[in-house]
């Protein structure tokens, strides 16, 4: 059966099972699925599918992978690794509309949701219990919890309260052979291997969730906000190692640069002083006591550090004006130059005043402005490498020093991602990451679960076709020659 044939019977049994309006085959309409927030890269899809409810999702997935279609599921489209970057003749799975909160249990801190429920608007749901979600990117105001699942996103807070992976305690899963299987449980620890651990951060490649069993946490009695600025960045670099080397634990520790101050500044009007090389928004939460000696312990840190003047919050508005402020850094580059291109490498903390100092000199030998604003708590780099794609060459040029910045992180002993993912954007650095033999495992694994590579085919694992490499003569597994593994 050729592709198109395929396309247009799923189409066919897609409306009869879900409605006129949960296919999307107009070209035109089509088209505006090209890309997440990896803007770079577009493929039109073959076709939308748009289920409304668990049943049409299932019943859909289950049809696509019979016809032996590849498929790539969506949420809210806010990635930023072209994790959710389409198939040209495959299906786009859109899970915008899976939108309930299925049940909020405020004894045993727990939601259970749907995969398309916005990151804010289940903090929204059940702070009327006193509780919340951890886990808050920058996106959160749109971003979903499946996508969250997907890329294993952290946030500002993460510093403190890790990762979605440390907030999702199960989850229903359709796989990538149209099975239906349930992972982890309502509880911190179930028996045998971590599955549920395997799916999250695994971008769509090992399944679709259909529901999900969130962890929540309580809300923090008190929160203390303060933003101390530096002469510059690696002076600032300097005062977080001084802030964790002190056994100090803030919710969050974040770092702007002067032209990242310029930006967010111009964006927001919340009154970040300009007059500074970079500054570091630091908030503590918890117990009104704790919070209290905490908070002259990192003022102390601060000022040990150099810092040349500190704002302190005196109320929830100036706080959250300080917080709308970091999180609009993305949308304010906009003001900058047209175009960015945005990484997320991590290092240990101690590594930052020397990579900073080296994102610099980058920025002027290539004459291209870097804006930085990250998670500086548990060393997650956002440099932002802006440039005008009209100019001859800048594109490349700005993708030449964004690599580059990724090597310096794994140079440092680092890591490609630390909550954007791989997708399609770093899948040719991974093996500067992993070796031959950890890559093959990974592929094993997906393989194992995947065995015709329907579910986001292309993204996280390199393949020759993706990174021009031209393919070797099989090796076995060391575990295969050993006789307790075999080839399938």
């Amino acid at each position: 059966m050729s592709g198109s044939t395929a396309l247009a019977r799923f189409a066919a049994f897609a409306r009869s099972v879900a409605g006129p309006d949960a296919v999307i085959d107009d070209p035109r309409e089509r088209q505006a699925y090209s890309c997440d927030g990896l803007t770079s890269h577009r493929a039109t899809p073959g076709l939308v599918f748009v289920p409304s409810s668990r049943d049409e999702l299932i019943v859909g997935v289950r049809e696509i992978i019979r016809l032996g279609l590849p498929f790539v599921a969506r949420g809210a489209g806010t990635g930023l690794s072209g994790g959710a970057l389409p198939e040209t003749d495959g299906v786009l799975v859109v899970l915008a509309r899976l939108t309930r909160v299925l049940e909020i249990d405020p004894i045993s801190r727990v939601a259970v949701v749907e995969p398309g429920v916005v990151n804010l608007d289940l903090s929204a749901a059940v702070a009327g219990e006193g509780l919340l979600f951890a886990p808050d990117p920058s996106s959160q105001i749109a971003c979903t919890i499946g996508g969250n699942i997907a890329e294993n996103s952290g946030g500002a807070h993460c510093f403190k309260y890790g990762f979605t992976t440390n907030h999702v305690l199960g989850l229903e899963l359709i796989d990538p052979t149209g099975e239906l299987v349930f992972v982890g449980g309502q509880s911190l620890e179930s028996p045998g291997p971590d599955v549920r651990g395997l799916i999250i951060g695994s971008e769509g490649t090992l399944g679709i969730a259909t529901t999900i069993v969130c962890r929540l946490i309580n809300q923090p009695s008190l929160r203390r906000t303060l933003v101390a600025y530096f002469d510059d960045a690696v002076q600032a670099g300097d005062a977080v190692s001084e802030i964790v080397g002190a056994g100090l634990v803030p919710a969050a520790i974040e770092m702007m640069d002067r032209p990242a101050l310029v930006a967010c500044e111009a964006a927001t009007h919340a009154g970040l002083e300009l007059d500074w090389g970079a500054a570091l928004l630091v908030e503590l939460d918890g117990p009104a006591e704790e919070v209290d000696e905490g908070f002259v312990a990192v003022r102390e840190a601060l000022a040990a550090a150099g810092a040349r003047s500190v704002w302190v919050a005196t109320t929830e508005a100036e706080r959250e004006r300080m917080w709308r402020a970091r999180k609009a850094a993305f949308a304010a580059a906009g003001r900058v130059a047209p175009a960015y291109i945005v990484q997320d490498g991590v290092i240990p903390r101690t590594s930052l005043p020397r990579v900073l100092a080296a994102i610099g000199d980058l920025a002027r030998e290539s004459g291209l402005e870097i804006l930085n604003v990250f998670h500086a708590g548990d060393g997650n780099l956002h440099p932002l490498v802006t440039y005008d794609p009209s100019v001859p060459g800048e594109e490349a040029r700005a993708e030449e020093v964004a690599a580059a910045i990724l090597s310096l992180c794994l140079a440092e002993g680092g890591s490609l991602t630390g909550e954007h993912g791989i997708g399609v954007d770093k899948v040719c650095k991974m093996p500067e990451m992993f070796s031959a033999t950890d890559l093959s495992v990974f592929a094993r694994v997906r393989t194992a679960l995947d065995p015709r590579g329907l579910a986001n085919p292309g993204k996280l694992l390199p393949t020759p076709r993706l990174c021009g490499e031209q393919a070797g003569r099989y090796r076995p597994h060391p575990l295969e020659e050993a006789g307790v593994a075999t080839r399938w």
